[in-house]
């Protein structure tokens, strides 16, 4: 049964396989399958309170005053009243607690839109609108274009011929290509007759709930038959519905049980690395307080027995007390409460308050808003802003983050002629911006009007009839496999299956030879204004090995032609020597093409003998129905033929990175941040792409490629990787070779391992599937760790918070994961900070994320100026915090030792009550908000800086047991300066000033002005609120003193104000004013050499950069021109396109074509068209 949200009663078996019935929810339900609800929140209405308690007890301080609460109101040990315990602690509750409910509100409020998404289920023979949290398992649901899918569905029919459906699986796995799922014959025939459907009885078996997002195996039993299912007949929840105007579904998995839930990741409670720190902390300040109270205690005993005894006639014991050692046991308990300020409770509040003014700044930051779709940053988490000023590693996806998933046709060589640049009048080439010329396609009526060039001179030479321009946009028309729609005259769209694709055929288009049609048999094809049709013989089609596709057509005039087009490395070895000549211009261009980092394609064409040719289509039928070695046959048999090429040119695409993304990877890597790249595209796309954004360039010693497809033989490629970077570690004598040897249950950390150069890595998501096992994660993350950039391919969403998991588990480093879409959740999940981009997929990377933006190049922004201002800022904070309380309190401890060990305060009960929450509460939140030692602009010019945050240099067990020494120290000399000054001290009309409080007005009025001193030397940037808190909370102090020392207050509350005209009998007599500083200059001074000469003699890397930047200041540097990063490569792309193979074949076979017009109207491609903007999951 459920109760406020737990689940109660016995426990679920793990499911082992999974049995439905279609249209039968009374057999289904039996098994207890989880519905299509989804739930991403932690609480209820019922359970908030009980396990928001909880979960904030578990902080160690919240607990330690809870306990000292209950101390308080035990009356034989409390000399506080308990209110001053209460009021703090609600507080600090109060407001974690609001926060986290509002957290968790937004969470239910994004379940609750997902779940109540409309969606036709057919029951009872007719088609009714349900919620998606009512559907079912066993449920059939139809679906429409466009639409969310709503779980894991097996296809069973569509409007497409052959019941084809076309699916985008941007949320799944990144890529924007569409794919193509197909549902099996016997379902097919179903079509959309719901009396046929309300018919259908089939029985899947298939396998449990799992995360592989591309596999799936099953049985459909049908009428006593049984049909194999696989993933190529299922539609996965997060993919959207494209070009077909309705589909059936049937729900196999729902809900949580759904692949893209199943990948989603556990939502974790992320805390910051200081929280942790803190923790530690407090446990050794409860250590060091314990021993205090111990030797507090201990003295109280021996000094009852010993002086106390004999005269309680003056000094009787408390009621009960009957011996001394029993005294000092109530003692111990009463220094706890006294001096429990060691770790203030107003602590936990100004952290609190520090990281929501900082994550404010965020969210007000106009250099990191984007008005193009008017997306500010956002600081969805307000806990852990000064993580952003340690990361370490960066986890990115690819598409959408760092690129746009935009194609363009940039530039191309077309025989021996390269074309895309723009020259000046005196012939020197011309920087390509939004004011340049483009060239006007109004001519031609079937122009993109979306698609941009800008060199006139291709247009002239194709309207000049130059043959081999118009036969190599002949070649873009026909050799391809996009499919065409047409719904009004002369408005085309273009699917393909690959952006590439698309980018070419557009390109072709616009110049004048437009693709129009296409039949199993024939490509039509507008040359220039006049319509021809091709009779398409064969498609050769694309694979991973051969990374070329070819066609052979037949002109309207007879002419048989072989068009081919792939990579340059394979292209080359075919072609016919004439070509020779030809093929080093071309490649000049290609080098300069694949150093702008652009996405090259060599493109030829051969003339067809008939008769060779009719031999040849025999052989390749025979081939084709082959039943045994049916891919090495074809293969031989398209090898044969594309031989002996005639070389035409070269294609260079631009996959347009995000705004100054290449930039932005340059900043970071000064700052010593390595950035991994996960991705669930191909090897040879991430490539490129890491060459275009300059992560790998050529100057890096190597770039080793993992593909290993057994576990020995990827161990073998990362040991000769690790070997080659750095060979003494496979020395027995290596440290962590040593290390890893003793066995232990606990896992150990790597300490960084420097390489012998600059090194990258690239490893396929096949092989790091057996990386990531439990025997091959240490040789992983060591190889993968040495190297300055890692790129993972073809990655599942689970396998991307497996590898962030593993850096966490093995490096003492912060992460964090940058992505844009619902396969990076998982990802952004595990990360100690998760980045969402609101961008081309969706919103539920930006729901599950702690910041967001809109673009790439906003994370210098954020981790090198904001990051960094709130680490520095935080650790400030504490340093000082620890500090001014550590001179507070102690004094306590000493002036115990004169007064008999009795618990009595050395300050006024008033001062401690306002010490924290009045007099220095506010100057150290204006140093905390407002504090910054460089300017933004100093920050990203010198990303060095960044590097303290990264070792934790500024705030660390080290530098804490130096403030518990510097406060010990104060605690000393504000204690027995005023102790010695007042000792036997006349006033100057010959009355005595050596009582207990004018003491105590004297040493807290020293710790007052000593504290404000200390802040003032700790701010590095003054502002009019720094000014006005310091000398504030000073005037207050006074104006409070005098006030409360006053006759009238004792005349009104005689009992609360005992320390009667103590104020100004005191403050009047200049040997305590003169006390006062001689206290202050023995706290400070120390303070102020010691800081001097470190920096004259051992100064930090910092402190270096620092100086740099004061010298600079002087004379302002000019302004850095807007430089366009260049790389200079030799290495060029392959072929790179996203296809899927087989597709070819497809289309031969007529399948997917339409007696209707070929497609619809959705799916638009054109290269600079804004991708479809959605929401889903």
């Amino acid at each position: 049964m459920s109760l406020f949200g737990l689940k109660f009663g016995k426990k679920k078996l793990k499911e082992e396989e999974r049995h439905l019935q279609a249209n039968k929810r009374d057999f289904n339900l039996q098994f207890e399958y989880a519905n299509n609800s989804i739930k991403t929140s932690k609480y209820n209405f019922f359970t908030f309170l009980p396990l928001n308690l909880f979960e904030q007890f578990q902080r160690i301080a919240n607990a330690y005053f809870l306990f000292l609460l209950i101390l308080q109101l035990i009356p034989q040990i409390s000399s506080l009243a308990w209110f001053t315990t209460v009021v703090p602690l609600v507080l600090v509750l109060a407001v974690s607690g609001v926060k986290d409910a509002i957290d968790d509100f937004n969470r239910h409020k994004s379940d609750k839109h997902v779940n109540n998404r409309p969606v036709q289920v057919l029951i009872n023979g007719m088609l009714k609108d349900e919620k998606w949290m009512n559907v079912q398992v066993g449920d059939i649901i139809k679906l429409e274009n466009n639409n969310f899918v709503t779980a894991d569905l097996l296809l069973l029919s569509s409007s497409e011929p052959h019941s084809l459906t076309y699916i985008e699986t941007a949320e799944l796995d990144g890529e924007t290509n569409l794919k193509v799922k197909q549902a099996l014959t016997v379902t097919a025939e179903l079509g959309e007759d719901l009396q046929k459907l309300t018919e259908f009885n089939g029985e899947v078996k298939c396998e449990a709930p799992n995360n592989k997002l591309d596999k799936f195996t099953g049985t459909l039993t049908l009428r006593g038959e049984k049909y194999a299912l696989d993933n190529e007949k299922m539609l996965l929840r997060g993919c959207t519905i494209r070009n077909t105007e309705w589909c059936f579904g049937l729900v196999i998995y729902a809900g949580p049980d759904t692949k893209l839930m199943q990948n989603s990741g556990k939502t974790t409670f992320k805390r910051t690395s200081i929280d942790r720190l803190m923790n530690v902390l407090v446990l050794m300040i409860f250590g060091f307080l314990a021993l205090m109270c111990l030797i507090l205690a201990i003295g109280n005993g021996i000094w009852e027995s010993d002086k106390g005894y004999n005269f309680q006639v003056y000094l009787p014991w408390a009621e009960g007390v009957n011996s001394a050692s029993y005294s000092g046991f109530l003692m111990f308990w009463s220094y706890v409460i006294i001096l429990n300020t060691v770790v203030p409770i107003s602590l936990y509040v100004s952290v609190e308050i520090i990281r929501l003014g900082n994550s404010f700044y965020i969210d007000w930051d106009r250099k990191m808003y984007y008005p193009l779709n008017d997306t500010p940053a956002q600081a969805r988490t307000t806990t852990l802003n000064e993580e952003l000023g340690q990361i370490k590693y960066i986890f990115s996806d690819k598409t959408g983050t760092l690129t746009q998933n935009i194609m363009c046709f940039n530039k191309c060589s077309i025989n021996g002629k390269s074309y895309g640049d723009v020259y000046d009048m005196s012939g020197q080439r011309i920087e390509i911006t939004e004011n340049t010329e483009k060239v006007d396609f109004s001519y031609n009526p079937l122009a993109d009007p979306k698609f941009a060039f800008y060199d006139h001179s291709l247009v002239e030479a194709v309207k000049l009839s130059d043959v081999p321009t118009h036969r190599f946009f002949r070649l873009l028309s026909l050799c391809h496999t996009v499919m065409p729609e047409e719904k009004k005259e002369g408005n085309l769209v273009y699917q393909a299956q690959s952006p590439d694709e698309g980018a070419l055929v557009t390109a072709a288009r616009n110049f004048g030879f437009v693709f129009r049609a296409r039949t199993p048999e024939t490509i039509t094809v507008v040359e220039m204004g006049e319509t021809k049709i091709y009779e398409l013989l064969a498609i050769l089609d694309f694979n991973n090995v051969r990374k070329r596709m070819s066609v052979i057509v037949r002109s309207p005039e007879g002419d048989l032609t072989l068009y081919c087009k792939g990579a340059d490395t394979i292209l080359y070895e075919l072609l016919h020597p004439s070509c020779d000549s030809l093929k080093e211009e071309t490649t000049e261009h290609l080098n300069e093409f694949a150093g702008e980092g652009l996405r090259t394609l060599v493109v030829a064409y051969k003339n067809l003998d008939e008769e060779y040719f009719q031999d040849w289509i025999k052989r390749h039928h025979e081939a084709s129905t082959a039943l045994e070695g049916r891919e090495d046959k074809l293969s031989e048999i398209y090898e044969e033929i594309e031989k002996d090429l005639m070389l035409l040119g070269a294609t260079a695409i631009e996959d347009k990175l995000q705004d100054g993304v290449p930039q932005t990877i340059e900043t970071l890597a000064k700052a010593h941040i390595k950035i991994w790249v996960l991705t669930g595209d191909k090897q040879e796309t991430a490539m490129n792409i890491g060459y275009s954004c300059n992560l790998l360039n050529d100057d890096m010693a190597d770039v080793f490629v993992i593909e290993g497809s057994t576990s020995d033989d990827v161990l073998s490629e990362l040991r000769n990787a690790r070997k080659k970077m750095k060979p003494e570690s496979f020395l027995d004598s290596d440290e962590i070779n040593i290390q890893f040897e003793k066995s232990s249950k606990k896992t150990k950390l790597l300490p960084d391992e420097q390489a012998n150069g600059v090194y990258g890595l690239v490893i396929n998501g096949h092989s790091l599937a057996y990386a990531l096992e439990e025997n091959l994660e240490l040789e992983l993350v060591r190889t993968a760790c040495m190297c300055k950039v890692v790129i993972c391919c073809r990655v599942t969403p689970l396998q991307k918070a497996q590898v962030v998991e593993l850096v966490k588990k093995y490096k003492k480093a912060v992460t964090l994961a940058i992505g844009d879409g619902a396969n990076d959740v998982s990802m952004i999940k595990t990360a100690h900070i998760g980045v969402g981009i609101s961008g081309q997929e969706g919103m539920q990377a930006v729901l599950s994320s702690d910041f967001s933006f809109a673009q790439f190049r906003y994370l210098q922004r954020l981790l090198l100026v904001h990051g960094r201002w709130s680490y520095i800022r935080m650790c400030k904070f504490l340093k000082y915090f620890f500090y001014k309380n550590f001179a507070f309190t102690l004094v306590h401890f000493w002036y115990g030792f004169f007064s008999g060990f009795s618990a009595q305060t050395v300050y006024d009960e008033w001062f401690i009550t306002l010490y924290n929450l009045v007099y220095t509460s506010l100057p150290v939140l204006g140093m905390s908000l407002f504090d910054q030692d460089v300017d933004d602009r100093w920050s990203l010019l010198f990303p060095q800086l960044y590097v303290p945050g990264q070792q934790n240099l500024y705030f660390n067990k080290i530098v804490f047991v130096k403030c518990m020494l510097q406060g010990i120290y104060s605690s000393l000399i504000l204690f027995f300066i005023p102790f010695g000054a007042m000792y036997n001290t006349m006033r100057s009309d010959g009355k005595a000033i050596a009582d207990y409080q004018s003491f105590a007005l004297m040493a807290q009025t020293s710790l007052l002005i000593v504290v404000s001193v200390q802040i003032g030397l700790d701010t590095s940037y003054w502002t009019v609120v720094n000014q006005f808190f310091i000398w504030g909370s000073l005037s207050v102090y006074f104006a409070i003193t005098f006030t409360m020392y006053s006759d009238g207050m004792y005349l009104i509350f005689t009992a609360s104000f005992p320390f009667v005209g103590t104020a100004r009998n005191t403050l009047s007599q200049p040997n305590v004013w003169l006390a006062i500083f001689l206290s202050i200059a023995l706290c400070v001074l120390p303070v102020v050499g010691f800081r001097f000469l470190k920096a004259q003699l051992r100064p930090t890397a910092s402190d270096k950069v620092l100086l740099k930047i004061k010298e600079a200041k002087k004379r302002p540097p000019p302004p850095s021109p807007k430089r366009r990063l260049r790389r200079t490569s030799t290495r060029r792309s392959g072929y790179a396109f996203s296809h899927q193979h087989g597709f070819g074949a497809l289309i031969m076979s007529g399948r997917n074509m339409r007696p209707k017009s070929p497609f619809a109207t959705t799916g638009t491609f054109s290269p600079n068209s804004d991708k479809h903007k959605h929401k889903g999951l």
